[in-house]
């Protein structure tokens, strides 16, 4: 059973445009999401395990249909991308692979500095868009900020586990040659530097979110 309450949305994300780092296209997203991965990988925050996707027509957009394939554990750039090619829906000839979500678990710290392994802890999310490259990594859970999702600051939490996201995403600023760009805020928070943005206190205590998980 997990330990970890998981928000539905986002409660931070870090946003990169890569035209100037990768070509578009399907096998360059692929091989740009090895990179972050192997880099998400080393700092113990994503071990890949499936990538999925959903189907779009140029002109149409979305067509409905998604796509999950296990990666056991690598990316392996020219079988993968052979195999998402090979599973384009039969009735959907002329639809083309959209949003890679790379997803597995991670690991995270307690209070007392146990390590504790949760799936999703981060997303790493690569688009193979014909006209730019893009690629953003997403949290959902409260370990990475001040305060747990009921309020209550969790110091030693956040301690254990906000050094080791921002050293990854420095990291991965530096594999892709320029600074992320915080993504839209959500009911649950938004990204601030290399972690999440401070909640307003009130006595002590942010907000209480636990209404929306």
């Amino acid at each position: 059973m997990s330990m970890l309450m998981r928000a539905p949305r986002e409660c931070a994300t870090w946003e990169w445009e890569l035209s100037d780092f990768a070509l578009p296209g399907l096998e360059s997203a692929l091989t740009v999401a090895a990179q972050m991965s192997t880099v998400l990988r080393k700092h113990g925050l994503l071990e890949p395990q499936y990538v999925e996707w959903q189907w779009f027509i140029f002109g149409r957009g979305g067509v409905g249909a998604m796509t999950r394939l296990s990666l056991c554990g690598s990316l392996d750039v020219g079988g993968l991308s052979r195999r998402v090619r090979e599973a384009r829906p039969v009735a959907l000839s002329e639809a083309e692979p959209n949003l890679l979500r790379i997803s597995g678990p991670g690991t995270w710290l307690d209070a007392g500095g146990t390590e504790r392994r949760e799936y999703g802890l981060v997303d790493l999310i690569v688009d193979p868009d014909e006209r730019e490259l893009t690629a953003e990594v997403s949290v959902f859970h409260d370990i990475w900020g001040h305060c747990d999702f009921k309020g209550v600051p969790h110091p030693e939490v956040e301690k254990r586990n906000a050094p080791r996201l921002a050293a990854a995403l420095r990291e991965l600023e530096g594999l892709l040659g320029r600074p992320a760009r915080p993504g839209d805020p959500t009911y649950f928070g938004r990204a601030d530097g290399y972690g999440i943005q401070m909640p307003d206190l009130i006595d002590g205590l942010g907000p209480d979110l636990t209404d929306l998980l």
